[in-house]
């Protein structure tokens, strides 16, 4: 049975995303802004939905190293393995603003989230907490990215207002597609994860194991599934639009939200994963100057470096 339900996962994952990018690229055209806005906003929110809902959860039942895994361990799957195997599928452009502002912004957050975390080292305390505090203030941050956002959107919604070149799409069909793809994302992920674990579990990996392989790639798969899906449909700007609002929105505001629910503490061996995080979100920035793409060269590079990270934390744990 959990072979069967690992099948009907991924195949709604597949079709989930198909639909959903279709549907957010059809709304991008209908709202006069560029895809890359809405990969940043409505596609990056949405295939971020899981590590949200699992960081929550898991702040409520008090399991810090869960909240703060989850996130950390998205992030660097999403720089890593994700637009590495989207760029070998098609070369991803990277716009000037993306480069000078979104990626930048994206590094902020690992440094942030880097910072408010070592109160051993800077505060002299005798513990490791993001606090109620620290959580506002990621939230504040997020509020400044989504000011940041909408005025990008503004911007360009009043440089395309004279085009009418393409005309308008349904509005109805094309938000029942972007919501349904979602739901079919979400519930997908939901059961490859679970029916995963389960046949993990009956071959004997340890419970720890899965969580940090497992659980971690499995609430990752909207955003693979759907910058891989965007990579082949020609809509690149949705698949690295989708990976940097992803990783912004999973320290901002799903670190920010979780730690004001319950103060988080931090365990001393995620400050390497932290650490490799910005390393490679700065690999990221240097890869997308290159001629304002990632191409199949960078791709291959990111993609080994997060199978070279899971053999870390393999033998490490």
């Amino acid at each position: 049975m959990s072979y069967l339900l690992l099948l009907i996962g991924f195949a709604l994952l597949i079709k989930g995303a198909d639909f959903f990018v279709d549907g957010a690229s059809k709304i991008a055209g209908n709202l006069k802004v560029s895809p890359l806005l809405i990969g940043l906003t409505i596609v990056a929110f949405g295939t971020s939905s899981p590590e949200a809902t699992v960081s929550v959860l898991a702040a409520l039942e008090g399991n810090a190293g869960v909240a703060l895994g989850n996130v950390i361990g998205s992030n660097i799957f999403n720089i890593t393995l994700v637009i590495g195997v989207t760029a070998l599928i098609a070369p991803l452009a990277v716009e000037n603003e993306t480069v000078r502002k979104e990626i930048p912004f994206t590094l902020l957050a690992g440094v942030a989230l880097l910072i408010l975390m070592s109160d051993t080292a800077l505060q002299a305390l005798s513990e490791n907490v993001i606090t109620r505090s620290d959580g506002f203030v990621f939230l504040l941050f997020f509020t400044v990215f989504l000011y940041y956002i909408f005025e990008v959107a503004r911007r360009n919604r009043a440089a395309q207002t004279n085009d009418q070149s393409a005309p308008a799409a349904p509005w109805t069909k094309n938000i029942l597609l972007t919501v349904g793809g979602l739901a079919a994302i979400i519930f997908g992920g939901d059961l490859v994860v679970d029916s995963a674990t389960e046949i993990a579990l009956t071959f004997g990996m340890s419970e720890t194991l899965v969580g940090l392989t497992i659980v971690a790639i499995g609430t990752s798969l909207p955003e693979l599934i759907t910058s891989i899906t965007a990579a082949i449909k020609k809509e690149t700007d949705i698949a690295i639009g989708n990976i940097v609002g992803s990783n912004i929105f999973n320290i901002f505001f799903v670190l920010g939200a979780a730690s004001v629910i319950s103060p988080l503490a931090v365990e001393s061996k995620i400050f390497m994963d932290i650490s490799l995080m910005i390393i490679l979100t700065v690999i990221l920035l240097v890869f997308s100057r290159t001629n304002f793409r990632i191409g199949r060269r960078e791709g291959a590079v990111l993609a080994a470096a997060y199978i070279i990270y899971l053999i870390y934390i393999i033998l490490r744990n």
